[in-house]
C-alpha cells in the first residue's frame, strides 16, 4: 500500500499525530478487547505481573521492572514494540524521528519552513522505534543525550549552531520506547542528565542550551539487590516512574516445564529420534524449584529459569551422546544421565559453601531430592511391593550409561513385577529406550526411599535388595 510522501499528502490522508503513550494505550485496548495476549511467550504471569503491566500501559505510565535475573523483564520490555503502530511518518532525513506536524530538530524545522506542504516524508517501522541501553558505570551523557560533532565544527559551523550536535540514544528514540537495563548501575550524575531530558525537556551540551521536547515512553529494569544496596536510583528519577512492577520466578512446576519446553533448543540430528519423558521433565523443573528454597544456594543472586532450560538441553545432549556410543536411534534420557546436570547447574547458581569440593555434593543432593519428590508423586513405594519382593529373593540389576536399552526391555520378561509400573510411566511408548528410562527411574526411586541398596562407580550402578 502506498503511503503519503509529502507533508501535504499526509494532511490529506487524515493521519493524526498521537503521543507514543497514547498510541501504546490504544493498541493495548484493541488487543485486550479482542482477547489477544499483550505479551506472547511470557508464561506464569497471567494472574500476577500482567494485570499490573496492563494497568500501567492503560494509565500511560513509565515503568520499572524490579526482579531477579531470568524473570522475563527484558522480554516484556522488548515485546512493548508490538504495541506501537506498524508505520510512523517522520520528516525525511531526521535523526530524531521528527513529527511532521511538530518538528523538533533544527534540520526538520528548517526543512518544513522552506518547503511547506512539499516537505518530503519518510516512514519508520515500529522495530526501529525502540532504543535500549545497558547501564554501566562508564555510560556518559554523550551516549544518552548527545555531544558536539567535531567534524561538523571543522566544516565551519559555530559551536553555538544546533546543527553541530550529534544526538545520543535518547533523542534518537524520540516518539518511541527507550529502555534502560540495570538502571541502578547508571552513575547518579548521568541519571540527573536523563531526568533533565525527560522532565525539564532541555539539556546543556558544551555550554549552550537546546530544547528537546521529546515524546518518549521510558521503561527500565533493576535487580532488587542492586536497587536497595549496590546502586540507587535518585529520588527525582524514581518519582518519574508511574508504576513499579515486581516480577517473580515460576510459582509451580507446571509453569517451569512449559517455559523449558518453549525455550529449550531442540536436539535434532540425522538418524536420531529424541523424546523427554514427562516425569524427567518434571524432575528437571523440580530441581530448580528446590534450589530456590535451598539454604545452600544464594537466594539474593536468584535461580533463573535459564537453569531449567540449560539442564533440559544438557540432559538430552548426554542421552544423545550415550545413544550414539551404544548405536541406538531413540534418544530418551535416563537417571544415569542426571550426572551431566552437575556441570550445567554449577554455572547457573551461586552456592553458599565454604568447603572446597562441597559444591558438587550440594548439586547432587538437590538432584536426589528432586528425583525422590517426583518418584513419590508419580509412583510411590506402596505400589511396588511385588517388585521389592523380587529383589528380596536375590534379584540384582545393573544399570548405567554403558547398558543398552535392549537389556532393560529383556528385564521386563525376567521380572514381571516391573511391567505394570513401567507401563504407567511410559504410557503407549513401548520402545526399549523409553522402558530403560522408566526402569532406572523406578530403581533410583526405591533406592532413595531406602528400599534398595545401590553400588555406584562412575556412570555404572548396581541395585540389589537390602537383605
Amino acid at each position: 500500500m502506498s503511503r503519503p510522501a509529502t507533508l501535504g499528502q499526509l494532511r490529506e490522508s487524515g493521519w493524526e499525530s498521537r503521543p507514543v503513550k497514547e498510541e501504546v494505550r490504544r493498541n493495548a485496548i484493541d488487543r485486550i478487547r479482542a482477547g489477544e495476549p499483550l505479551f506472547p511467550g511470557v508464561l506464569g504471569y497471567e494472574d500476577t505481573v500482567l494485570p499490573q503491566l496492563e494497568n500501567a500501559l492503560l494509565a500511560g505510565h513509565d515503568i520499572i521492572f524490579l526482579g531477579e535475573r531470568g524473570q522475563a523483564k527484558t522480554r516484556m520490555i522488548r515485546s512493548l514494540i508490538g504495541l506501537l503502530d506498524e508505520w510512523m511518518p517522520i520528516v525525511a532525513g531526521s535523526e530524531i524521528n521528527d513529527d511532521p506536524y511538530h518538528p523538533v530538530s533544527r534540520h526538520a524545522r528548517d526543512l518544513v519552513d522552506e518547503k511547506g506542504d512539499d516537505t518530503p516524508i519518510e516512514w519508520v517501522h515500529r522495530d526501529h522505534r525502540f532504543g535500549e541501553k545497558l547501564a554501566t558505570p562508564d555510560t556518559s551523557i554523550a551516549d544518552l543525550i548527545g555531544e558536539v560533532d567535531p567534524i561538523k565544527v571543522a566544516e565551519g559551523r559555530y559551536l553555538s549552531d544546533e546543527l553541530t550536535l550529534h544526538y545520543g540514544l535518547v533523542p534518537r528514540t524520540n516518539r518511541g520506547i527507550f529502555a534502560i537495563n540495570e538502571l541502578p548501575d547508571l552513575a547518579e550524575r548521568i541519571q540527573v542528565g536523563l531526568l533533565n531530558v525527560l522532565e525539564e525537556r532541555d539539556v546543556q551540551v558544551r555550554g549552550y542550551k537546546i530544547r528537546l521536547p521529546l515524546d518518549l515512553m521510558l521503561v527500565a529494569s533493576a535487580n532488587p539487590d542492586d536497587y536497595t544496596n549496590r546502586g540507587r536510583i535518585i529520588t527525582p528519577l524514581k518519582d518519574r516512574f508511574g508504576s513499579q512492577i515486581r516480577t517473580h520466578y515460576p510459582l509451580d512446576v507446571e509453569t517451569e516445564i512449559a517455559i523449558a519446553e518453549q525455550e529449550a533448543r531442540p536436539l535434532e540430528a540425522p538418524g536420531l529420534s529424541t523424546n523427554l519423558p514427562d516425569y524427567l521433565a518434571e524432575l528437571v523443573a523440580t530441581l530448580s524449584q528446590l534450589a530456590r528454597q535451598s539454604p545452600h544456594v544464594n537466594q539474593r543472586s536468584g535461580v533463573s529459569v535459564r537453569l531449567t532450560v540449560a539442564n533440559t538441553e544438557t540432559l538430552l545432549a548426554n542421552a544423545a551422546r550415550r545413544a550414539l556410543r551404544l548405536g541406538e536411534r531413540d534418544v530418551v534420557p535416563r537417571i544415569s544421565d542426571l550426572e551431566a546436570l552437575v556441570a550445567s547447574t554449577m554455572g547457573k547458581v551461586e552456592l553458599e559453601t565454604l568447603e572446597e569440593g562441597r559444591d558438587e555434593i550440594v548439586v547432587e543432593n538437590l538432584l536426589k531430592a528432586a528425583t525422590l519428590s517426583v518418584f513419590k508423586e508419580r509412583v510411590g513405594v506402596a505400589k511396588l511391593g511385588d517388585l521389592l519382593a523380587a529383589f528380596e529373593e536375590g534379584r540384582v540389576v545393573h544399570a548405567g550409561e554403558d547398558v543398552p536399552s535392549s537389556a532393560y526391555a529383556e528385564l521386563l520378561s525376567e521380572v514381571p513385577a516391573l511391567r505394570e509400573p513401567v507401563q504407567s510411566l511410559t504410557g503407549d511408548d513401548e520402545s526399549p529406550a523409553a522402558v530403560a528410562a522408566a526402569v532406572e527411574f523406578l530403581l533410583e526411586g526405591l533406592h532413595l526411599s531406602k528400599r534398595l541398596n545401590k553400588d555406584a562407580v562412575g556412570g555404572r550402578a548396581t541395585y540389589r535388595g537390602r537383605g
